[in-house]
């Protein structure tokens, strides 16, 4: 029971948050709610940037006492605590519960968490692990899916964690970081591939089953925070839904589906770039770009792959736990081409260098369009057009940064036909020619196209008034070519002096989207 007015410094136990969950306190809740709504997120974030600076210059300056103190200083703040929750309940994994099936989707919930983010008396409990598909295969993987408490203190904790895997993070890794993204990843792969100098033997690896293998010894004596909070995460066990209630431990690996997880993985991985490059002689043209597990190196000569880089990959992983895997990992010739990061990268025989939406995207990407149609069948297009329109539009804008005009004209066309099976499913009765004329109309932004159209009513109104109005199916050949400005490997989002350089690059970006200013040299 609470009891007396809760303000910012009250602190909850688990047993009290129970409490808030599970009775009616209207008097708490109402207090809890109000500080929760009232609190100014934006001075708390501009709080945390500044103790995240502090912990960056400390490590810099070979200060490992000063960043523990910072760290802990962090971690304690109440604008830590409160954006973590924020981070944890506005994702779209909010809507999931762990083992205890609870969920903070209230201001009072929300406020009730973060006063219970303390070290003192925090046990993790363990992870819900369900199955899900992977991407082009009927094989499955696993997934752990922690408490929203458990989340909440790791997001808490990699607040003072990030700042220094930024720091210690290879110049040419992408996954998972602030303001890098796969597009940094395939830009300096075009960088480093697309002149007549370049490299042309390129090693495409995989780590085998990364996330699960990593060795639990390795983290704890390599990565700089609370090793009590570390050593409960990485051994909390799991639960499997589907085999009841027992515990399975886990000796190995950090769950898929924790928010830590991503930067652990990082950390682990960094300093492999620096190895790929001493482990050949002196003078060879060795380079490498890495995103999370999946990285890419490139040479001169096939043999400098095979007698010196893979040699030295493979010691570098077994000190970590991990190896690669020898159904992914492949050397290829620049003119066979390679699959990364959902695109193929190859040298044509006019000895130009092209990215292009692989075959394994574009065949994923349409059986999901497929099992769309298909479960709107009965229904009407309308329906149908406004749950592809996204889909379209978002895989569309992924590979407009290369050379997609062809695949986005034969994804078109599978989904056209796709479209006019399901229209002659629904209308029995009729002709084509009849299908064609209700439905086929020219397509508004291309008018030299012709685009499935449908009438559907939208609310426009707080009264709930509606109008009819005409949505067109998207077309992903009408998305514009854009050149992707590449991140500059060492700038860190947590100094002040490239902090200006990031803001300047939002900006570019805008521009580059909205039309107002491409390179002179940029042919798209």
């Amino acid at each position: 029971m609470l009891a007396g007015v809760i303000t910012y410094s009250t602190r909850l136990t688990t047993s009290q948050l129970s409490a808030l969950h599970h009775q009616e306190q209207a008097g708490a809740r109402s207090q809890l709610a109000q500080l929760w709504d009232r609190f100014d997120f934006r001075k708390a974030e501009q709080q945390v940037v500044r103790l995240q600076t502090r912990i960056v210059k400390a490590y810099v300056n070979g200060q490992p006492n000063k960043v523990k103190k910072l760290q802990r200083m962090l971690v304690r703040s109440l604008s830590a605590r409160m954006l973590a929750v924020k981070r944890v309940t506005s994702s779209k994994g909010a809507r999931t519960p762990g083992i205890d099936r609870i969920r903070w989707a209230s201001s009072a919930s929300k406020m009730a968490g973060a006063l219970t983010l303390w070290k003192e008396g925090y046990k993790a409990q363990p992870l819900r692990r369900i199955y899900i598909a992977k991407p082009g295969s009927h094989k499955k993987r696993p997934l752990g899916i922690p408490t929203i408490r458990d989340r909440a203190m790791q997001a808490l904790y990699l607040l003072a964690l990030d700042p220094i895997s930024e720091t210690g993070a290879d110049p040419n890794s992408y996954g998972f970081r602030k303001h890098r993204s796969t597009h940094d990843a395939l830009s300096q792969v075009f960088r480093l591939l697309s002149t007549k100098q370049s490299a042309t033997w390129v090693l495409d690896a995989d780590i085998k089953g990364c996330f699960d293998h990593i060795s639990h010894e390795w983290i704890i004596q390599n990565v700089p925070m609370d090793k009590d909070i570390l050593h409960q995460w990485l051994k909390c066990g799991f639960i499997e839904v589907e085999k009841g209630k027992a515990i399975f431990p886990t000796t190995a690996g950090t769950p898929q589906g924790g928010i830590a997880s991503p930067c652990l993985c990082n950390m682990v991985l960094d300093g492999l770039e620096q190895v790929v490059k001493t482990a050949t002689p002196k003078g060879r043209q060795i380079n490498f770009v890495r995103y999370a597990d999946d990285f890419v190196v490139t040479a001169r000569h096939r043999s400098d792959i095979e007698q010196y880089i893979l040699p030295a990959i493979a010691d570098f992983l077994r000190d970590r736990g991990l190896a690669l895997s020898e159904q992914k990992t492949h050397i290829r010739h620049i003119r066979e081409g390679f699959d990364f990061l959902g695109c193929h990268i190859r040298r044509y025989p006019d000895n130009k260098l092209r990215i292009t939406p692989s075959t394994k995207n574009v065949k994923a990407f349409l059986q999901k369009v497929r099992a769309v149609v298909r479960q709107y069948r009965g229904g009407n297009l309308g329906q149908v057009i406004e749950h592809l329109n996204p889909m379209i539009r978002g895989w569309s804008n992924y590979h407009r940064h290369g050379s997609a005009l062809e695949r986005y004209e034969y994804v078109d066309h599978q989904i056209y036909q796709c479209v006019w099976a399901f229209l002659k499913r629904s209308h029995k009765n009729k002709s084509g020619k009849w299908i064609y004329a209700k439905y086929i109309k020219t397509d508004l932004r291309n008018p030299g196209r012709k685009a499935y159209t449908a009438q559907v009513k939208k609310v426009v109104r707080k009264d709930g008034s509606t109008i009819i109005k005409t949505i067109h199916l998207q077309a992903a050949a009408n998305t514009k070519r854009l050149w992707h400005p590449k991140v500059r490997g060492h700038a860190n989002p947590y100094l002040p002096e490239d902090q200006k350089y990031f803001r300047w690059r939002q900006g570019l970006k805008k521009s580059i989207r909205e039309g107002k200013w491409k390179p002179a040299w940029y042919a798209g």
